[in-house]
């Protein structure tokens, strides 16, 4: 079980971890009128000892850096200076399963190659060289090393405002993409990295300028026109994508309320401002009350934006947020109330959890983005209603198990979180994340209950905010808190979280029951399954899938209630388990009873429950309720659990439970169930239509009772649920003296919401020919013609755009299909009225021109597509508003996919794309390419996309408007695996099959300025030990291996790598035991928790060499010139060499990735410490990617050479090793047998002992030889690696090569003899040079 972390100081620095940033200032100057910005950032570092610092920045113009005031060097290598530049061959993606390849290939060295920092800075000036050298030199412990703290600064200009910071007229904005915040300012740009900031910005003396944290003061200069500078300091440590600014001639709108709120938005949009944010305080004081802590920041600014100039409809910066004008409205507005209040709510909570709490690993992220949506859902159920929030949170369950089947949706799996990197919050996936992380943490409230996670949740805040502040939460850490404050016992922890946080798959369960009225019980069937394959059920982190019985247990950790209504009153009967057999027999006991009546004997042919199989279906309904004490039933009515349930019970108990349970989800789950009967009855028209007209019930499940009428309505039911429906919408809005309707009067919002969608679901239904009935078209064509909104205090312009869009769902047939001309002439002049005064957000038009897509898409046989595309094609000029804009064109798109097919109108949207200036109007273009290529990959059409067209969307994707746009790069991903026929997602993405299309190396040719540098920085020796035979102690790097998992893995693909595996027999695995554990002792604190787990693993030595880049083409030479023996780090006395026993050369078309097997012949191994002054390679050499391992690590160079008398050895070595392994283990396992029956001998036990006892002086025999021969050993090994030296010069072509040394633990001992040679396994990967 997890233990509680000791609260400790924020972001403490581990040793030789790298940079870390412990302050930092942003001073910029912005001019509108030029479109410039410029300024530096200062930032105070803890240096690590190599002295140099990795910064990312991209889309900067640096000119100059200075170190603690004095210049110093520096290299700036842009990671997209070549995007545009790249062309991709359409030969190399001919078919949709290569193009996929390739996108992924192109998607995933892209987001690796943004881990990696590319401005590098040094910090070391000769005087400190010269320093650190002499420190070498004498006898220094590491813990006497102080921090290296210095201040750099970092002066320069923004030279494309194109992603990260965008100007649009005299506003300026940032935005808060994954990694774009380096875009307008050097930093670290990594989720460890938080530290707290001090912002200086300058601008004209007529804008504002808002930015985090609180405003200390402004000063007006003096120059002519005077400007403006605004202070600002942030005392939270955050990380670099939470730091945001907008600039602009704003109208502040502070909230009457509360004093530290501030809104802000451009003028036009004041009024609706006023009456947007009324609510805001309610949800303020809320949060503070329920947390019981004060708002952390010292103040919370919401700027409103144009839409056209924002990312998304909400961006979160620390203290303040960037949201969408489109969400402000005015009183008279009220279809937009709800969402645009959730929407702020979010924004608000999010600001507790996500950036002043943040996740401690990215696979931790899920808990905040849960809490901040359990934090909204309450604001929901307090000031939009108990019913609001069940049904939202009902709908949004049934979306997570449909869409929960796949390793993306996995919430704190490590594997999924490092296949995604960082694109987990983007998307359809991130959504269903998103939502499937709010009802965990709603699962477990319900378990220990709301006070108790009300206490958890105040525990995070309160150590956040206490003198010695954690600010960090991970999933281990929450689990703990669930134990000791939530009250669950550990062992149901235990399973819940790596069942529902570490692994994915929703349980599904299908229940039918049936009445003994004999022994007055239920016996319920159960049939248990799963969203997810039982293979792919199983968990992500820790479970073992070949452990996974296909026919066994279906487990998640709980019970489930099954709620009875019966005629005496409800009961709870918590009998149903979640884990357990496929099928299952519950029986429930009912506690009412039916009034005495004679027992009367089954008829023939009726079942042991009453019900008869030749009765029809309404007598069954009566017979239920007159020989069952049952009225309903219901499992799991609390939502306890995110379970699929489907429950079949008679129509009549459905009804009973629509009419008389009050709970928003049993009405819905009662209104689904009744809707998809096979055969419908006038009972089940008349219920439904019964709750419509109760104005009691919850207005979303009347809609749903609606559209359910409109679905149960066919020739068979005479068209009963039509006229109920237009009865209903009669009785509330029409005259009942002339027929017509009323005025409109929207007073009543609930009835406003009903009425609103009668006309889609009257659109809806469908006769015997799927055409729409005459009554339906007529009666839709009649509220168009006398809507009359005069006197009405609210407007109608949504009221509308619902009339225009049933017209869209339509069918014409025969007999109404001249009544199109006149619904044609009523949009096109509701278009012409829309032009003159526009509506709220352009919905009228947007309403206008996806009807008569549809319209067109249904009668293409009539009307020419083509007209059609030229009346819609003028909505997309760019003096149209924003959203109309984007309509248009998906419209367009759509129209083109009927005509011309997939292929066509993928080449149509590349053109908008390229044309469209919104980055979020190309991310919802990018939305309806996706559907429109999920609807081709569904349809029984076999088109084929062209290689060009393939090829064209591969370059987008790797262009840098892809770049600029990472949503949108990530819907041409997804793209691009539907078209191939896989799933939209990185997760299980093959990275050791992906083919690396065209060239992924960027700055090959790098001018190396610290070469010269870095070899005069000597790494210094370890200090000396008191045991002499671990002479190998100064070979191993703790500070290398420790970096090594920092390193992004794209470091593979930038080098070539050569990895040798030396795996130990197991007697050599047991004499090296003992030994291990003196090392361990004398590395003391230089090993890390990490370290110690490998040397668990002592029967394999691992050692990694980065070899020099290699052209493709170039063959691999397998001579004497090659390796053929490398200096193992073992004991005196022995020896080990390898010889080359097979070499895999790859074909021209896989040059990529090229394998050598080798077997080593093991005679006498000699230990070869490595001299006091290495020569040290560049540590920005060849590749500046190889950055990270370099910089952090004391520089170590892995010296080879060749020894006279070393062949090339044969594969007949390895199968020779393995038949005396084999002979060997047979041998033992025989005397195993023979003993067997002699162990309870006490000669035999005897002999056993003096073996034993003589095992053990030779042990310590060795061990004092091995300590008189250790000086010996030394010398020779000096000696030895002069030659070593020389002859390492081989290995050189035209770069120098680099190592990394990751496990160097293996020796053996001289009294010892192996029975087997070791297996060295040297694994080669090359990669193009960049020609260009």
């Amino acid at each position: 079980m997890a233990k509680p972390r000791k609260p400790k100081p924020e972001d403490p620095k581990q040793a030789n971890s790298g940079a870390v940033v412990c302050h930092q200032k942003l001073c910029l100057s912005i001019d509108t009128n030029l479109r410039r910005i410029y300024g530096y950032t200062e930032l105070e570092i803890e240096v690590p000892d190599i002295g140099i610092v990795g910064l990312h920045a991209e889309n900067l113009g640096i000119e100059s850096v200075l170190v603690d005031g004095e210049p110093t060097e520096f290299e700036y290598y842009p990671h997209n200076q070549g995007a545009d530049s790249v062309k991709c061959c359409s030969s190399a993606v001919s078919s949709p399963s290569l193009a996929a390849d390739a996108a992924a290939a192109a998607y995933i060295t892209a987001l690796e190659m943004e881990l990696i920092p590319n401005l590098l800075i040094n910090c070391c000036n000769k005087i400190q060289i010269e320093q650190i050298n002499t420190e070498t030199n004498g006898v220094q412990s590491s813990a006497e090393v102080k921090q290296n703290v210095k201040s750099v600064r970092v002066n320069y200009w923004v030279e494309k405002m194109e992603t990260g910071i965008h100007f649009e007229d005299n506003v300026v904005h940032t935005d808060n993409q994954i990694r774009r915040a380096r875009c307008w300012f050097p930093c670290i740009d990594d989720s460890n990295q938080r530290c707290c900031y001090d912002l200086e910005f300058t601008v004209a003396h007529n804008l504002v300028a808002v930015s985090n944290g609180s405003l200390l003061y402004q000063v007006l200069s003096k120059d002519d026109p005077p400007r403006k500078t605004y202070v600002y300091r942030l005392d939270v440590p955050v990380t670099a994508q939470w730091i945001s600014l907008a600039v602009g001639p704003f109208e502040i709108l502070p909230d009457e309320h509360n004093g530290l709120i501030s809104h802000m938005c451009l003028q036009p949009n004041l009024p609706k401002l006023r009456n947007t944010v009324e609510f805001f305080h309610s949800a303020f004081s809320e949060y503070e009350q329920y947390l019981e802590a004060k708002f952390p920041f010292g103040s919370y600014k919401q700027v409103f934006l144009a839409p056209e100039m924002a990312i998304s409809s909400s961006t979160c910066g620390a203290s303040s947020s960037l949201l969408s004008s489109q969400v402000l409205f005015d009183e008279k507005v009220i279809d937009q109330t709800i969402d645009t209040r959730i929407k702020l709510a979010f924004a608000l909570a999010r600001q507790w959890f996500g950036v002043f709490i943040t996740p401690e690993a990215p696979n931790d992220e899920w808990l905040l983005d849960g809490l901040a949506g359990f934090l909204t859902d309450l604001f929901i159920k307090k000031f939009l209603g108990n019913n609001e929030a069940r049904y939202r949170r009902y709908k949004a369950n049934c979306a997570v198990c449909k869409a929960d089947d796949s390793g993306a949706t996995a919430l704190s799996s490590s594997y999924a979180c490092k296949d995604l990197y960082g694109t987990h919050s983007v998307g359809l996936h991130g959504k269903i994340r998103s939502w499937k992380s709010v009802a965990i943490l709603q699962m477990l409230e319900k378990q220990m209950g709301p006070d108790f996670f009300k206490k958890i949740l105040q525990a995070i805040i309160s150590r956040a905010q206490s003198a010695c502040p954690v600010r960090t939460i991970s999933t281990k850490e929450f689990r703990h808190f669930a134990n000791k404050i939530g009250n669950l016992e550990r062992p149901f922890l235990k399973e819940f979280f790596p069942r529902w946080v570490g692994s994915y798959g929703c349980p599904v369960l299908r229940m039918g029951f049936s009445y003994n009225k004999r022994k007055n019980i239920i016996e319920l069937a159960v049939l248990r399954e799963c969203t997810a394959t039982v293979d792919s059920s199983v968990s992500v982190l820790n479970a073992n899938p070949d452990s996974e019985n296909r026919d066994g247990d279906f487990g998640w950790p709980g019970v489930m209630t099954v709620r009875v209504y019966e005629l005496d009153g409800m009961s709870d009967h918590p009998d149903l388990p979640m884990a357990g057999d496929a099928w299952q027999l519950l029986e429930i006991a009912c506690h009412s009873k039916l009034a005495s009546r004679r027992y009367q004997k089954p008829k023939k042919g009726s079942k042991p429950d009453g019900s008869d199989d030749n009765g029809d279906m309404p007598t069954v309904d009566a017979r239920s309720s007159v020989d069952s004490p049952l009225l309903w039933i219901r499992a799991d009515p609390e939502m306890e659990y995110l379970a699929e349930i489907h429950f079949n019970q008679p129509v009549q108990m459905w009804i009973n439970q629509l009419e008389k349970d009050e709970d928003v989800v049993a009405q819905s789950q009662a209104i689904a169930a009744l809707e998809s009967l096979p055969e419908l009855s006038f009972t089940v028209v008349k219920a439904l239509n019964n709750f419509l007209t109760d104005s009691k019930a919850f207005w979303r499940v009347r809609i749903e009772a609606a559209f359910a009428l409109a679905n149960t309505s066919s020739e068979e039911t005479d068209f009963a649920g039509l006229q109920h429906l237009m009865n209903f919408y009669k009785s509330r809005r029409f005259d009942a003296d002339i027929g017509l309707p009323k005025p409109n009067d929207f007073r009543d919002f609930a009835e406003y919401f009903v009425l609103e969608a009668i006309p889609r679901a009257i659109a809806t239904v469908r006769a015997a020919d799927r055409k729409s009935p005459r009554e339906a078209v007529e009666f839709v064509l009649q509220l168009l013609k006398y809507n009359d909104n005069n006197g009405n205090p609210y407007s109608d312009v949504f009221w509308l755009a619902a009339l225009v869009q049933s017209v869209g769902e339509l069918e014409f047939g025969q007999q109404s299909i001249f009544f199109l001309s006149s619904l044609l002439k009523r949009i096109d002049r509701l278009l012409q009225f829309d032009r003159l005064m526009p509506s709220y957000n352009g919905i009228l038009t947007i309403s206008c021109i996806r009807t008569l897509a549809q319209i067109a898409l249904k009668l293409s046989g009539f009307i020419h597509l083509d007209h059609v595309f030229e009346l819609i094609k003028p909505f997309r000029g760019f003096k149209t508003i924003w959203q109309v804009r984007i309509e248009a064109s998906r419209a367009l798109l759509d129209l083109e996919f009927h005509c011309n097919g997939i292929d066509a109108s993928l080449l149509l949207f590349i053109k908008y794309i390229e044309e469209e200036p919104s980055l979020r109007g190309q991310v919802k273009l990018g939305v309806h390419a996706m559907r429109l290529c999920q609807i081709q990959v569904g349809s029984v059409s076999n088109e084929d996309i062209k290689a060009t067209t393939l090829a064209a969307l591969l370059q987008l994707l790797e262009s840098r408007t892809a770049f600029n746009n990472v949503f949108l790069r990530h819907c041409l991903f997804c793209i691009l695996q539907i078209l191939a026929g896989r799933s939209p997602t990185l997760h299980g993405v093959p990275k050791d099959k992906l083919q690396r299309m065209g060239d992924v190396e960027i700055c090959n040719e790098q001018k190396n300025n610290f070469a010269a540098l870095v070899t005069e920085i000597k790494p210094p020796p370890q200090p000396p030990v008191d045991n002499p035979n671990v002479l190998h102690d100064t070979l191993l790097i703790p500070e290398a291996s420790k970096e090594a998992d920092t390193v992004s893995n794209s470091h593979e693909r930038k080098t070539s790598v050569v990895k040798i595996r030396v795996k130990q027999s197991a007697t050599t695995s047991k004499a090296e035991e003992a030994d291990n554990g003196t090392v361990e002792k004398s590395q003391g604190g230089e090993r890390s928790q990490g370290r110690h787990h490998d040397t668990d693993r002592g029967a394999t030595s691992s050692v990694s060499v980065d070899a020099p880049q290699r052209n493709s083409a170039e063959a691999v030479s397998v001579s004497n010139q090659n390796i053929e023996e490398v200096n193992s780090f073992h004991d005196h006395g022995s020896r080990m060499t390898a010889s080359i026993g097979s070499a895999k050369i790859a074909s021209e078309g896989d040059n990529f990735g090229k394998e050598l097997q080798c077997t080593a012949d093991s005679g006498n191994v000699s230990v070869h410490p490595l001299p006091d002054n290495p020569s040290s390679p560049s540590i920005i050499q060849d590749s500046y990617i190889d950055a990270e391992a370099q910089k952090y690590a004391s520089l170590q160079t892995l010296s080879v050479s060749r020894h006279d008398g070393c062949s090339l050895g044969t594969v007949d070595s390895q199968f020779r090793g393995k038949e005396k392994r084999k002979k060997k283990d047979t041998e033992k396992k025989r005397k195993r047998e023979d003993h067997k029956g002699e162990r309870g001998d006490p000669e035999y036990l005897e002999r056993k002992r003096m073996k034993k006892e003589k095992k053990q002086k030779e042990k310590e025999m060795a061990k004092l030889l091995s300590e008189v021969k250790a000086p010996s050993a030394e010398l020779a090994g000096r000696k030895e690696e002069m030659d070593v030296n020389s002859a390492g010069m081989q290995l050189k072509s035209s770069e120098t090569s680099k190592v990394e040394i990751t496990n160097l633990e293996s020796w053996t001992k001289p009294t010892e003899v192996t029975t087997a040679p070791p297996k060295f396994r040297i694994k080669i990967k090359n990669k193009t040079p960049n020609k260009s």
